[in-house]
C-alpha cells in the first residue's frame, strides 16, 4: 500500500493590479529587480499575470496578492487572495 503524495502548496505572488476591464478578470503587474550577469547594475523585469476575482474586489492601482491554482481558462491559471494595499 502507497501513502498518497502531498500537493506542494501553492505558488504566492504580490503585484499591482493594472486593469480590470475585464469579467471576473483582473491583470496583475509583477516587477522584480534583477543584477546583471557581467556587469552587476539592477534593472527591473516586470510580468504581468490574469488572475481570477469573481468578486471584482481588486481595484486598479491596489497592491494585491494571488496564488497559483487549476486552469481556469485558456491565460488564467491563478486566484486572488487578498488586497494588501489599497491605492
Amino acid at each position: 500500500m502507497t501513502t498518497p503524495k502531498k500537493q506542494p502548496a501553492p505558488r504566492r505572488l504580490t503585484g499591482t493590479v493594472t486593469s480590470t476591464a475585464m469579467l471576473k478578470t483582473a491583470v496583475v503587474r509583477v516587477d522584480r529587480r534583477v543584477a546583471h550577469e557581467k556587469y552587476g547594475k539592477y534593472f527591473t523585469l516586470s510580468k504581468k499575470f490574469k488572475v481570477h476575482d469573481p468578486e471584482a474586489k481588486a481595484k486598479v492601482g491596489d497592491t494585491v496578492t494571488f496564488e497559483e491554482c487549476r486552469p481556469i481558462s485558456k491565460d488564467k491559471c491563478w486566484r486572488y487572495v487578498e488586497t494588501v494595499k489599497v491605492s
